[in-house]
């Protein structure tokens, strides 16, 4: 049963899977007719020549252009080109892509510009040019075509079904990355088949041979098995907010369960300034290391996403244009660990005063306190109950009158220090913060109120940077 046409994206690659190859034969070049814009045209500029034993291919080019015999020369190789026709096996891989991605436009310009530099057995028949314009006629004999052809192909076929089985054995010894090497490297032998039909032997059964590489090539990354230890991964004060993972890499398999050396892994995470990201192999056993640190506290629901870095199994001598169609339909596993961070407690002991007198609610301390509880720290009652503690001291004094305002300065000191090592984490305080108003402690108050904006603003990320 005929298959239906394919879409012109695809015939383009179909073009370089009858073709592809080497470079085109070096015959004699006819000798040049005399520019003459008064010469009658050859019988193949003006009438198409048709023939059952060639592909013809004519090429036609203005001179206005500088390079016009050589883009006479290309024009004549895509006209050849477009002359063989094949239709798309339904059993082939190229059949089975176009269902699952679109090639761009980009993509199918690069295949037609591959496939014309690699014709091979065409020959130049005639060139003609007048004052205007540049003509050139090539052939290729169908006969030899299909020989060469056949040749190519039963080499392309027997190169990849030997890489399809060294990437079996590779994954038999827990190698997933060359597996997928010499997958990808099987699937390239035979890009210039991906429309055709390719039948082998493998095991006793009968496949086309570019579709099982490709289906093993999904069998591999949809195979691997990630897993992390511990679980969930607990960043606190007692651990000083860096916590250790220890990531396995295994793959899961007809043939059991396997360990995965030298799989390369991406991780990322959510850090103090900006995203944290990272690559790690996996050792001899199939595990790699990383150390989860300086996590952004004011992400929701913070996590280490890890997950296989395909584009590090793609050798960087493969052709980009062709692997990156085939992995962009792959499987890719992926881990989610989630990040739980639980703030220390906090007792917190202030002396505050304004003008001589105590101050309450009006102090630096509840606005240093309101802060910290946003972030998560948590306020207990007693010293003995806490992490880390927090001392306070603030007074003002006057600065002076004139035209009936008053001025107050405000002096703050603070520091934070672990409760159980009395280890100073971060101190610091401000001097002189300014205020006026009508009378001394209004002045104050002003001046409290400068200072708490202050250190919530400029106190706390810096606490933060030191804590994490």
């Amino acid at each position: 049963m005929p298959i239906p046409r394919a879409p012109h994206a695809v015939q383009a690659l179909l073009v370089l899977a009858l073709l592809g190859g080497c470079k085109a034969k070096q015959p004699v070049t006819p000798a040049e007719r005399p520019v003459d814009a008064g010469a009658e045209r050859p019988a193949w500029v003006r009438s198409r020549p048709i023939s059952d034993a060639d592909y013809v291919g004519i090429g036609l080019c203005p001179k206005t252009r500088p390079d016009y015999q050589e883009t006479a020369k290309k024009n004549a190789l895509n006209d050849l080109a477009s002359e063989i026709s094949v239709k798309v096996e339904g059993n082939s891989l190229l059949y089975t892509l176009d269902r699952k991605y679109k090639f761009d436009e980009e993509f199918t310009s690069t295949i037609n510009t591959r496939t014309n530099e690699q014709l091979e057995g065409y020959e130049l028949v005639d060139s003609y040019e007048n004052a205007n314009e540049y003509w050139i006629y090539y052939r290729l004999n169908k006969a030899e075509h299909a020989r060469i052809k056949a040749e190519r192909k039963r080499k392309a076929i027997a190169q990849a079904t030997d890489l399809y089985q060294r990437a079996r054995q590779s994954l038999a010894a827990g190698d997933l990355k060359s597996a997928f090497d010499q997958d990808l490297r099987a699937l390239i032998a035979m890009k210039e088949y991906w429309g055709e039909s390719d039948q082998v032997s493998v095991d006793g059964r009968d496949v086309p041979l570019a579709n099982e590489v490709f289906n093993d090539l999904q069998r591999l990354t949809s195979g691997v098995r990630l897993s992390v230890l511990p679980e969930r991964c607990e960043l606190n004060y007692g651990n000083r907010f860096k916590r250790e993972l220890l990531i396995s890499a295994a793959y899961a398999g007809n043939g059991g369960t396997r360990d995965l050396a030298q799989l390369p892994l991406a991780m990322g995470y959510p850090g103090l300034t900006g995203k944290v990201t990272e690559t790690r192999n996996t050792d001899t056993e199939g595990r790699a290391r990383t150390t989860v640190q300086r996590v952004d506290l004011d992400t929701p629901a913070p996590e280490l996403l890890v997950r296989l870095d395909v584009d590090a199994l793609v050798s960087k001598d493969l052709d980009a244009t062709f692997t990156r169609p085939l992995i962009g339909s792959l499987t890719v596993p992926e881990l989610h660990v989630a990040i739980d961070r639980v703030m220390p407690r906090v007792f917190i002991q202030a002396t505050e005063s304004n003008m001589g007198q105590p101050v309450a609610d009006a102090g630096v301390a509840l606005g240093l306190k309101e802060e910290l509880t946003r972030k998560g720290f948590r306020f207990v009652e007693r010293a003995a109950d806490a992490d880390m503690s927090m001392n306070v001291t603030a007074s003002t004094r006057e600065g002076g009158e004139a035209s009936g305002f008053f001025t107050a300065y405000l002096d703050v000191a603070f520091s934070f220090k672990d409760r159980r090592t009395g280890d100073t984490i971060y101190e610091g305080g401000r001097q002189g913060v300014k205020g006026i108003q009508l009378t001394y402690p209004k002045a104050g108050l002003d001046a409290y109120k400068k200072a708490a904006q202050d250190l919530k603003k400029d106190l706390i990320p810096a606490m933060m940077n030191a804590l994490l």
